[in-house]
């Protein structure tokens, strides 16, 4: 494992403008943390280089597109595998969009994204066909919310 990066009180601010609107103008930037734009620059790039900044992505509004559901499935294994198995295994299925490994019961979360409820079925139908999985408690997800900073 690489070394941890060491951030001060004005690289924490810069994370959290980002996180608040990863296109925020670095000017902007620059004036909420009280330098000017080429040190905050050179800040983010360094930040970037050292893998504190991994990736820029964009938040979607899937309640505001016209079909799609969401859903929570909580997998119980029967055996006990490791968490690459659990990985490996649930990433194959193109809709799953993430995965939280457990410790404690559940041994697993897999977030899904679906068009219909005919997809969910087959969806949840492809996790419980695989041998280590002994038991799926499936939630559909009405509104989300998620805390950025």
């Amino acid at each position: 494992m690489s070394e941890q990066a060491v951030l001060d009180q004005t690289d924490r601010a810069i994370l959290d403008l980002l996180r608040e609107n990863a296109r925020r103008p670095l000017r902007e930037i620059a004036t909420a943390v009280g330098l000017t734009v080429a040190p905050v620059q050179r800040r983010i790039a360094r930040l970037e280089k050292v893998g504190v900044i991994e990736r820029y992505t964009v938040q979607v509004n899937h309640g505001r597109i016209a079909t799609g559901i969401e859903a929570v499935t909580e997998l119980q294994f029967a055996d006990d595998l490791d968490l690459a198995q659990i990985m490996e295994y649930v990433a194959q299925i193109p809709e799953v969009e993430e995965v939280l490994t457990l410790a404690g019961d559940p041994d697993a979360l897999v977030r899904v994204r679906v068009d219909g409820v005919e997809d969910l079925r087959r969806v949840v139908s492809q996790l419980r066909s695989s041998g280590p999985i002994a038991s799926t408690k499936t939630l559909v997800i009405l509104e989300g919310w998620t805390r950025f900073g």
